[in-house]
């Protein structure tokens, strides 16, 4: 008796294991390229919470360093997700509480500066936070401070439209700020 597989069943499942055995490197990069093309890869863990900006109603994650409060997004805002670069400011009443300059994606960050009273985090998002995991690579910390000047000249523009121009002056100098710090 012949049991469940059948000759040809038999040979595939040898061709298809058997390679999978020969190549252990194989299997979980192709894993992960598989993630990643079907979208999972990058995307927020479940367990991060979402927010949403108080007035525009404009949905992100953001990063845990910003503390929890309230929120708000300074940027770009599609199908209801904070995109493109701008920032996430947290409030405290009337005061500004820190504040991350970078890009979003689908509303979640996806590498920028958060900007502490004790200092800068630069990086990529992961774990939750900008610049939670390990030490950036010197090229990744330049392109996090790169995109936050840019994203801290756009709040800038916006302000000037605005005819804000105390606020705009303040944006357009932290751009200088934060390209400095590339040096």
């Amino acid at each position: 008796m012949e049991g469940p597989f059948t000759t040809g069943a038999r040979i595939m499942a040898k061709r298809v294991f058997g390679g999978i055995r020969r190549s252990p490197v194989i299997l979980p990069i192709a894993l992960v390229m598989i993630l990643y093309l079907n979208g999972t890869g990058g995307a927020a863990p479940a367990d991060l919470h979402w927010s949403e900006d108080p007035g525009s109603h404009c949905e992100f994650i953001a990063p845990a360093s910003l503390t929890s409060g309230p929120t708000f997004w300074i940027g770009a805002c599609i199908d209801g997700k904070a995109s493109g670069e701008g920032m996430l400011r947290r409030r405290d009443g009337d005061r500004a509480g820190p504040a991350f300059f970078g890009r979003m994606k689908d509303g979640i960050p996806e590498i920028g500066v958060i900007d502490l009273a004790e200092g800068y985090r630069a990086g990529s998002f992961s774990d939750g936070d900008i610049g939670g995991g390990a030490e950036p690579d010197q090229q990744k910390r330049i392109d996090a401070f790169r995109i936050a000047a840019e994203a801290a000249r756009s709040i800038s523009v916006k302000y000037a439209g605005e005819n804000n121009a105390g606020s705009a002056r303040l944006y357009e100098e932290l751009a200088k700020t934060l390209e400095l710090q590339t040096d």
